[in-house]
């Protein structure tokens, strides 16, 4: 009889050890989960007190930018789609409602601000968060302008076409001392456009039935900024979809120099021969 109640005495205390062992992990969590809730709330409250006091949050708008789809169409100092921050900063200083009406533009989309490209909606992005991009968008209104792209003495390319003429790029299709391996730019174009563009627009650069054919469109005269704006904007009328947020502005301008080569004929069907 005494074996058996120490027995049970046993598997009692084992049974409370357990239980109170379990009640403290649960305590213990939920202590961790309300104060990780609570920094992200007081977090969120900072940043939401210190846009309506004026103050600029730099590092977290650029965070909140490089998150976002915002650096396919648009960059500090230059065009890319869209205006650069700067032109947006200066065009809209000194406007009590800049805030508002570019909050509009942002959530809506559109197009006739700033050209025909259509900007995309951004239906979903928080207010916190969008009041915190454009304090700092706004903030830049004395930034010192970009250096001029322009520049008559910019290193040109020269190939010589299979029928016999002659090209000038201003970038480099092959590597330097070779006419047969290809950059690592155009390479990463190449690789770029079989894994994704060649869907519609046809295996290496050649016609299609479903979308345009890039060869006839570049040497009709599609220049590279509109190259640019319909890849990341899209036809929606005709039923290309928009690559902004997917691929990035270099990225577009790989796919770029990799379908001139094609349209060109300097590099060949098939997987290029490259530098790496």
């Amino acid at each position: 009889m005494a074996k058996g109640t120490a027995k049970l005495s046993f598997v009692v205390l084992f049974v409370v050890s357990v239980t109170v062992m379990w009640a403290s992990q649960v305590v213990a969590r939920g202590r961790t989960t309300f104060q990780d809730q609570s920094q992200a709330k007081s977090n969120t409250e900072q940043r939401k007190s210190q846009t309506e006091a004026g103050k600029v949050d730099a590092d977290e708008a650029q965070k909140l930018i490089n998150n976002s789809d915002c650096k396919s169409c648009h960059a500090v100092d230059h065009k890319v789609v869209g205006p650069s921050y700067t032109d947006i900063a200066k065009k809209y200083a000194g406007q009590a409602d800049a805030p508002e009406h570019l909050a509009k533009s942002v959530r809506e989309g559109g197009s006739g601000n700033w050209g025909n490209v259509p900007m995309i909606p951004h239906p979903n992005l928080k207010d916190e968060d969008l009041k915190v991009i454009l304090a700092w968008i706004l903030s830049l209104k004395d930034a010192a302008p970009a250096p001029s792209a322009g520049n008559a003495d910019a290193k040109t390319y020269e190939y010589k076409l299979p029928d016999g003429k002659s090209v000038k790029l201003d970038f480099p299709l092959f590597v330097e001392g070779s006419n047969e391996k290809v950059t690592k730019d155009v390479f990463r174009g190449y690789e770029l456009y079989d894994s994704y563009c060649y869907r519609c627009h046809g295996q290496d650069v050649t016609e299609s039935e479903l979308a345009p054919d890039l060869k006839h469109s570049l040497n009709s005269g599609m220049a590279p900024q509109e190259f640019l704006s319909t890849a990341m904007a899209g036809r929606e009328a005709k039923g290309m979809p928009s690559w902004a947020g997917f691929f990035t502005e270099q990225e577009i301008k790989d796919i770029y120099i990799y379908v001139k080569g094609r349209s060109l004929d300097l590099i060949p069907v098939g997987r290029p021969p490259s530098e790496e």
